[in-house]
């Protein structure tokens, strides 16, 4: 695949050969603090290894330049390069006044400098109000700009600084897919958007050869060993700046009581650091012995902190971007990163508003170890952008087009050069047949695998991880990419930690059964495992009838009867994952005996089973067959039998059927006035032949409140397998606390 579909490969071949023999490239990249530093040094030695093309010119602002932030210019001297100009921008106060005049200040200065150095391009990194004025100098200075990170999501006013910079910006080099499409989105032009990775992973994926050990106890003691210690890293929300001090004051008291080894990195220079800097002197965490406090951390060594931590805990951008790489666990306190793709890792407390919930998290992360995640980057960010730049055509109008709506197709680079369909592995674990399938984003099944369900668990774990791997190495030959495995499964599952607690009795030796970590293991992909009514309901809510409607419930109709509810758009699980148990609502005090042990239940009179309990009675007592029906002497008895005599005249068979009916309809009154849900779903292959039982059961029996109730059959083939896929195609990118 060529990087630029939009560009033909003579076009691009004369716009470089312009460059190289008539004009070398000026770039000039400012940085303004450690962390944009960290982006922007992968491309700075990229433009510095090609001085056949380019011309490299520094300048360095913000907080680079202030001892309390660490004088983090000096790691650009030690970097080799060459530093043409350093401006004094930051107005001290750290508050609101100080962002704003700190702004004006470097709008004050930058004409000078870039009247003096004259670049061609100017590269901008990120959301920094430090990056507005030099994006705002430039644009009007008519200087090029190639905007790094751009189109992404988060919290605080950085989200509307990195959108400002955007239409400032004539170029874009966004790091995910949901990137470009924002910018595309936000009308920018698709032949200057190039989706490149983040150039920070160019280091990260590389980072674990290098002798790691000596940094740790550098920064934080001899005694300390990898996977047992904490960073930390928290920074002010401009948008609510009492609210994330008291956040940072929890958050010490937690770390305090958690009672592990503790590095604290000091908070950037936004409005509010100087208090949460007084947080941390009052609470005595610079003398504290668990604790290491420091304002700054080279970049190589602090990826090597955080690969090798037992956890991360704050609200930088780094911890939901970065760490994924090396799939640390990572606590994201408050709303700073909100909207921010993540990986597994990383857990959400969106209310930081107790030191126990905050206490809570890093019991439940720390020490776990999560699949590695790549969703910012492949590695090869630098060439991809070195590329971009060479074919820039300087002699290109100046001005901004904007591509207003109707948005064309997406045609800039993929990372992996390949055009590839989103997609999940989906299992569904049945009494009888073990499946497996490649689902796409939009629900299409690209390939099933069926195999019968083995019955030890030794076996059918084997069989599980075989069929997996199988389908993951055939997702390359049919242009998937798998983002991760969803599995479907009888009984009572805990999904956080996707666990089977207790399996029902068609799957034998199927409790405490942890399927999320050896199949994590083996595939190097996340996992989910939820129960197979709760997938229908996942499957109804992304591909069905289910899809937009705030509440509904699915009810499944086959072998047994179970289900799932959807509340406010969300899937209920209850305190015991036990929520939805539908088919064990009792609705007669003294009915048949069910499988659970109880008497009564819905799964008792309309399940498969009960119906073919019933019909082998009828065949036992000569009274299932009738005129047009016949049997083999060694057919067994089904409930297929008794649905075909039904239809054929058999009263008896029909009378069955009615109760069967009556029965689940009154268990769907029971959940109306309980859940109140706008719709019913019926799913399975007995649905469509107890809907109109279901509706009359609703007339007669439930309140005039809720009779309006949509009751429907699902139209979706194979709920199960789509149900799975919707636990990995929803949540890939999401998990919150």
């Amino acid at each position: 695949e060529v990087y630029f579909k939009n560009l033909s490969k003579q076009k691009q071949k004369e716009v470089m050969e312009k460059n190289v023999n008539n004009h070398k490239l000026r770039v000039c990249v400012a940085t303004c603090n450690r962390a944009d530093y960290s982006k922007l040094a992968p491309i700075m030695f990229g433009i510095k290894a090609e001085p056949q093309f380019f011309e490299l010119d520094v300048v360095v602002l913000g907080s680079h330049l202030i001892d309390d932030y660490g004088n983090t210019y000096r790691m650009i001297e030690q970097d080799d390069f060459d530093i043409h100009t350093r401006l004094h921008t930051i107005v001290r106060g750290e508050d609101e006044a100080a962002m704003v005049e700190s702004v004006g200040l470097a709008l004050v200065k930058l004409p000078d400098v870039l009247n003096r150095l004259k670049p061609d391009v100017m590269i901008v990194h990120g959301d920094r109000f430090d990056a507005l004025a030099l994006a705002t100098s430039a644009a009007l200075m008519n200087i090029r700009i190639l905007h790094i990170e751009g189109g992404e999501v988060s919290g605080t006013i950085d989200d509307s600084i990195r959108h400002a910079i955007t239409k400032l910006a004539h170029y874009h080099v966004c790091c995910t897919r949901s990137a470009e499409q924002h910018l595309i989105a936000m009308c920018e032009d698709h032949d200057r958007i190039l989706l490149a990775g983040c150039p920070s992973y160019d280091k990260l994926l590389s980072a674990k050869n290098k002798d790691y050990m000596s940094i740790i106890r550098m920064w934080l003691g001899e005694d300390v060993k990898t996977r047992d210690y904490i960073v930390a890293l928290q920074h002010p929300v401009t948008t609510d700046i009492k609210h994330s001090i008291k956040m940072f004051e929890l958050t010490l008291d937690a770390l305090i009581s958690f009672n592990k080894r503790t590095l604290v990195l000091f908070p950037n220079v936004d409005a509010g650091s100087k208090e949460m800097v007084r947080v941390m002197r009052k609470k005595g965490i610079e003398h504290h012995p668990n604790f290491r406090a420091v304002k700054h951390v080279p970049f190589d060594q602090f990826i090597q902190l955080v690969a090798h931590a037992g956890c991360m805990i704050g609200n930088s951008s780094c911890g939901v971007r970065e760490v994924g790489a090396f799939g640390t666990p990572v606590i994201n306190l408050g709303t700073r990163q909100t909207g921010r793709e993540t990986g597994e890792n990383v857990l959400h407390v969106r209310d930081a508003d107790t030191q126990d919930k905050i206490l809570h998290a890093l019991q439940l992360q720390f020490g776990k170890q999560y699949p590695c995640s790549k969703i910012y980057g492949d590695g090869n960010a630098v060439p991809r952008i070195l590329k971009f730049l060479k074919s820039i055509d300087l002699k290109e109008p100046l001005q901004k087009k904007f591509c207003f709506p109707p948005v064309k197709d997406n045609i800039s680079q993929d990372i992996d050069h390949i055009l590839e369909t989103q997609s999940a592995l989906a299992v569904d674990l049945g009494g009888t047949n073990l499946r497996v399938a490649i689902v796409s984003m939009k629900g299409e099944i690209v390939k099933k695998y069926t195999q019968l369900n083995p019955k030890t668990y030794e076996d059918r774990l084997e069989l599980i991880l075989k069929m997996c791997v199988e389908a993951a190495s055939e997702a390359v030959n049919v242009n998937c990419r798998i983002l991760g495995v969803g599995i479907s499964t009888g009984g009572r599952v805990n999904p956080r930690e996707g666990i089977v607690l207790h399996s029902t009795k068609l799957i034998q030796e199927w409790s405490s059964v942890d399927l999320r970590t050896p199949i994590s293991d083996a595939l190097h992909l996340p996992v989910w495992v939820d129960n197979d009514g709760n997938c229908a309901a996942l499957a109804e809510r992304k591909f069905g009838h289910g899809k937009g409607i705030e509440n509904f419930v699915t009810l499944i109709t086959g072998t047994g009867i179970g289900g799932g509810i959807v509340h406010q758009h969300e899937l209920i699980h209850g305190s015991s994952f036990c929520a939805a148990e539908l088919g064990h609502i009792v609705v007669s005090l003294d009915g048949p005996e069910c499988l659970c042990g109880s008497q009564g239940c819905i799964e008792a009179y309309a399940s498969g089973i009960a119906l073919q309990r019933e019909a082998k009675k009828l065949h036992d007592e000569d009274l299932l067959l009738v005129e047009g029906m016949s049997m083999k002497k060694e057919e067994v008895v089904s409930a297929a039998h008794l649905i075909q005599a039904a239809k054929l005249g058999n009263t008896k068979a029909d009378d069955i059927l009615r109760t069967a009916g009556t029965a689940l309809g009154l268990g769907v009154v029971n959940i109306l006035h309980t859940m109140n849900p706008s719709l019913v779903i019926l799913s399975g292959i007995l649905a469509s032949h107890y809907v109109n039982a279901v509706k009359d059961v609703i007339n007669r029996q439930a309140l005039s409140s809720v009779k309006t109730v949509d009751v429907v059959v699902s139209n979706l083939a194979d709920p199960a397998l789509l149900g799975a896929a919707s636990l990995v195609l929803d949540y890939t990118t999401r998990r919150i606390y």
